[in-house]
């Protein structure tokens, strides 16, 4: 009898008012927020997401958002897409996990071949892990490792040649290769000391150039510290054509291919860190295919099963791969790996991710997009306090200055970026700043109407913001 009223007895209904307070009551209890002030955090009423369709997401209230930056640059197709869902529930029912370590899985295989056939060419091989910090710290010990054991050591390459204003990921040997004080200053004491190299920042040129006459002297500059150390020098990395954490500071035309021609020249391997503008994000597959180079090692993340589920990847050449080659008691085994290596279900998400480029043909839409992306931010050259416009492809900072002649930024007592991004949120569009500088970086599947409204939402933030 009892069991029989346990049946008819249904849960109250909890109006979403009380389970959002609820939640947010247990989330200031107990969570800690990424790059997050948790101070001010807990001050206020959070954000709390608990559907995603399209390219939205909708809070636990109902209410719905346009995801304004692909929740933190991954989505690629959008949320919910059947075809990567189906893939997901697929894998799940065959299985979840299986490691890497001495065996394999058919999507691990299946992907790490598709990988190869889109990377630029050269890049043969594949070393999975789970994010793109990961991906960087395993680019970085291959191009240490391979110095030290290829068939000619170089034992004294020992060293990472970095650019300022860089970000490659927060674990300890990326943080080495970081070159943003705000982030990494404090850390310091704990890393290995590499060798920190001036960036292109047109903006604000360290040599004071203009873009009207500039001859990319930065180059020069750059070939200067590579010729004084390149001995010292396993390997440079980069983010290819833009410093995504940095504000979306894009480096001029050819600058990359420069890059590419002094490591040739001085036998530095090059890492080209395509987490962030990798799968789309700048018009065309990889960043690296805009200036047509192949780099050594690239690390990919992001992205990669659309957004879906944590994984990312190292790529490299035979050549690279070659030096960790040899008879078991040479111990020349490249000694990494994590649990989840090639987790059967997030390769399964990816390889779902990667038919969904090519059936819906995702690049060729992008560019009349990307176009009108272009025509749509004009209107904020309009506007009193927008210091800088930059864009690549689908990826946008619109710099906020106090002073728009002298480019003189806003005191941080202000909270420019956050208060822009907390009046779009009111209007029903997500972003999030760095620092002054507004992110837009849509999903690739946002219609041109999305598309619309998610600038004049932030046009109306900032201008409101800023001038009152």
């Amino acid at each position: 009898m009892r069991k029989e009223l346990k049946k008819k007895i249904k849960k109250p209904f909890v109006p979403a008012r009380n389970n959002f307070l609820h939640l947010s009551k247990v989330d200031k209890k107990y969570l800690w927020h990424p790059f997050t002030q948790m101070q001010d955090f807990l001050k206020e009423d959070p954000l709390i997401i608990a559907e995603g369709k399209g390219n939205y997401v909708i809070d636990i209230k109902g209410n719905k958002y346009l995801d304004g930056v692909s929740s933190l640059w991954v989505t690629v197709h959008g949320h919910q897409h059947p075809d990567i869902n189906a893939a997901i529930v697929a894998q799940v029912k065959k299985i979840s996990h299986s490691t890497l370590l001495g065996i394999s899985n058919v999507p691990a295989i299946k992907l790490a071949q598709q990988l190869v056939k889109i990377a630029p060419p050269g890049l043969n091989k594949v070393f999975y892990s789970e994010c793109g910090a990961a991906a960087v710290e395993i680019g970085l010990k291959i191009a240490f490792q391979y110095w030290q054991q290829r068939k000619n050591p170089r034992p004294q390459k020992t060293k990472f040649l970095y650019l300022q204003n860089s970000y490659h990921g927060d674990t300890l040997g990326a943080v080495g290769v970081g070159g943003i004080d705000l982030l990494h200053k404090i850390y310091r004491p704990l890393l290995t000391e590499h060798i920190c190299a001036p960036a292109p920042y047109c903006c604000r040129c360290f040599l004071g150039k203009k873009r009207t006459s500039c001859k990319m002297e930065c180059g020069d500059k750059l070939e200067k510290v590579i010729r004084s150390r390149h001995k010292e020098i396993a390997a440079f990395i980069i983010e290819p054509l833009v410093q995504g954490a940095a504000g979306m500071i894009i480096a001029p035309c050819g600058y990359l291919k420069k890059v590419k021609e002094l490591c040739n020249k001085y036998e530095i391997l090059l890492i080209a860190d395509e987490v962030a503008v990798g799968f789309g994000r700048t018009g065309r597959m990889f960043a690296c295919e805009h200036e047509n180079i192949s780099p050594d090692i690239m690390t990919v993340g992001k992205g990669i099963t659309g957004g879906y589920l944590p994984l990312a990847a190292t790529l490299t050449t035979d050549e690279v791969y070659r030096a960790f080659l040899g008879e078991f008691w040479e111990f020349k085994t490249f000694y990494h790996g994590h649990t989840y290596t090639g987790n059967p279900v997030s390769c399964a998400a990816a390889l779902a991710n990667l038919s969904v480029f090519k059936k819906e043909k995702t690049l060729k839409k992008l560019q009349d997009k990307i176009v009108l992306l272009t025509e749509l931010l004009q209107k904020f050259e309009k506007l009193e306090h927008v210091g800088e416009i930059r864009q690549k492809g689908f990826m946008v900072g619109i710099e906020l200055v106090l002073d728009q002649s002298t480019k003189e930024s806003y005191p941080v007592e202000e909270k420019i970026g956050t208060r822009v991004i907390k009046e779009a949120r009111k209007n029903g569009l997500v972003i999030r700043p760095l620092g002054d500088v507004i992110v837009l970086m849509p999903p690739l599947s946002i219609s041109k109407s999305e598309l619309k409204r998610v600038t004049q939402i932030t046009f109306d933030a900032v201008k409101k913001v800023t001038e009152g």
